[in-house]
């Protein structure tokens, strides 16, 4: 089983609303486990978890724009990955080439 924390504990830690926990799973911003109804955040996720937090109550974002801003870091993220794929095949081209 992986190490994990329950919404109660993070509550108290964080000093958060457990509504926001909650909204943040409904949304599918977060991924939980839940056992004896009880839901847990794997510590992988705890990262996100206190970006979000940090966000919503340090900048005063709200839900929809947490969810804008996770989607376009995660568009990002995936179009720094093609451009890295890019320009490995784009050296292996050169090194053909350079050879001729």
């Amino acid at each position: 089983m992986s190490e994990r924390i329950s919404r109660e504990e993070l509550i108290k830690i964080y000093n958060i609303e457990i509504t926001f926990f909650d909204e943040l799973v409904d949304n599918g911003l977060l991924n939980v486990e839940t056992e004896d109804n009880v839901r847990y955040l794997i510590y992988e996720d705890l990262q996100v978890f206190e970006k979000f937090a940090n966000w919503h109550y340090d900048l005063e974002v709200n839900l929809p724009g947490l969810e804008v801003i996770h989607h376009m870091l995660r568009k990002m993220d995936d179009l720094h990955q093609k451009n890295r794929d890019l320009m490995n095949k784009l050296s292996v081209i050169r090194e053909k080439y350079e050879d001729i």
